[in-house]
């Protein structure tokens, strides 16, 4: 078990309700992390449309979460 430090911008901290929270996850990588969000929290973007950063820095999706990371999902961003 990890414990992950996860934090939300934009529609997902909508369908959150919460900008950030800890939790404990077996997952591996942070696209397995996602997915598992996904169907606990009910996002409705797809990982193909999200970035996203491990400790402060743009990662790919198959990166490895390790014990006390901090992840950042970043959905698009709209102009204005």
């Amino acid at each position: 078990m990890k414990t992950l430090h996860i934090q939300y911008f934009a529609i997902l901290r909508e369908q959150r309700g919460e900008s950030n929270e800890t939790l404990s996850t077996e997952s591996n990588d942070a696209a397995a992390l996602y997915e598992d969000l996904q169907k606990t929290h009910g996002f409705t973007l797809p990982v193909d449309r999200l970035r996203v950063a491990i400790n402060g820095e743009f990662q790919p999706w198959p990166a490895p979460v390790e014990d006390g990371d901090e992840l950042v999902f970043i959905p698009p961003v709209a102009g204005g």
